[in-house]
């Protein structure tokens, strides 16, 4: 058993820390926590859930931006790169992702050798091929269905493999020549009837969003998230939210995952002031928000969910406390992990994060892990004044 002591804890829900000052750890769970204990003398640090991203791609290259470069990589070197990434992801604190896409199921293959402790890597929830529209977003992933039965076939086939979720694409998207973000994949009817499939196998949907007639669709089909949720409109630029749409997919407890990166901070004011009214507008309806980055696509690194959170409480206008939120127990819960994650409880995974200062008013703390554990494994966290090669 670890046992870690007079520190600062916060537990993930309450609004603020707790009255305890130690903390247990017995094999991959947390075994207790209480006071006054014999153990790891850590003055001075904090103690917060491990942070949960909900939104990744473990086989996209960040720093490939050709879209045939990276279908050109082969298994062999996505492999070392992915196994890379795990690690590295886990040194900057994140110990759970939702990896939202690939094309050969190697995503798959690196969260079973994480959960047989062959590599270290946070624990991973995969949705393998996203059902698409043929030549829709991320076709060449393998998910394309002409109609209601090959997206059937496609979900059918994820189920073989194993996934823990379905993705649909319920809209085009920016990666993919000759499809429209603005424009739903699916009609109505279509994406209800997708959804209802992937529910029967017991799959929970998370759809990729741009356009607002494809979130509304999503929304009325009640998948579990949506994800970027960008309310694109016909010109293709971002328009105000549907407050219609937006009390739907509250009434339905469909989660909404922005996938708000670090790169957003150099956005133009211009377009923060859409985001921000769009959000303002999307809580007020009381829709509830987790933290996301799309890592993986151009630029967006897998480990760098600690240098998004500030951009996402800026945008979100979101207090630090309300961000560390929706990176732990939210986000937990939007996974479907809060009986697993996402809090500091006993009995629950010991996933926790270890900093200097206070993140519940400054989430830059976030940035610099003192101490790891992931599942009850203590990592050496990731050296401040380096880079890790993870694309090597």
């Amino acid at each position: 058993m670890s046992v870690y002591t007079n520190l600062r804890i916060w537990d993930g829900v309450a609004d603020d820390y707790a009255t305890f000052d130690s903390i247990a750890v017995e094999g991959d769970s947390i075994a207790a926590l209480g006071n006054g204990w014999q153990g790891e003398d850590c003055t001075g640090l904090t103690v917060v859930p491990g942070l949960i991203d909900a939104h990744v791609h473990m086989v996209l290259d960040p720093a490939i931006a050709s879209l045939e470069e990276q279908l050109a990589q082969s298994p062999r070197v996505i492999r070392k790169k992915t196994k890379n990434r795990a690690e590295v992801m886990v040194r900057h604190g994140i110990t759970t992702a939702r990896d939202l896409g690939g094309g050969n199921w190697l995503e798959l293959e690196l969260r079973d050798r994480i959960n047989a402790g062959e590599i270290l890597g946070p624990r991973l929830l995969c949705a393998g091929q996203p059902v698409t529209s043929m030549k829709g977003h991320c076709h060449f992933w393998g998910g394309e269905s002409v109609d209601l039965e090959g997206a059937k076939a496609v979900i059918e086939r994820q189920h073989a493999h194993g996934v823990d979720l379905i993705k649909l694409m319920a809209t085009g998207g920016m990666q993919t020549p000759d499809s429209q973000p603005k424009d739903a994949q699916f009609d109505q009817a279509t994406t209800t009837a997708i959804v209802a499939a992937a529910n029967e196998l017991g799959y929970d949907v998370a759809a990729h969003c741009h356009g607002t007639p494809g979130i509304r669709h999503a929304a009325n089909a009640g998948v579990r998230s949506i994800e970027h949720c960008s309310w694109i409109g016909a010109e293709g630029k971002r328009e105000p939210y549907d407050p219609v749409v937006a009390a739907e997919i509250a009434r339905r407890g469909v989660w909404v995952s922005p996938t708000i990166n670090a790169g957003w901070g150099r956005f133009p004011e211009e377009f923060a002031v859409a985001v921000r009214e769009n959000m303002r507008g999307m809580k007020a309806a009381g829709c509830r928000l987790v933290a996301s980055t799309d890592a993986g696509i151009p630029n967006v690194r897998h480990q760098d969910l600690a240098r998004a959170l500030p951009v996402f409480a800026r945008l979100a206008e979101l207090e630090p406390i309300e961000v560390l939120k929706c990176a732990t127990s939210e986000c937990a819960a939007a996974l479907g992990l809060a009986d697993v994650t996402g809090v500091l409880r006993e009995g629950l995974s010991a996933d926790l994060l270890f900093v200097r200062g206070n993140p519940l008013l400054d989430l830059q703390t976030l940035q610099q892990p003192v101490k790891v554990v992931v599942r009850g494994r203590e990592v050496e966290p990731a050296k401040p004044d380096t880079e890790e090669k993870q694309q090597a």
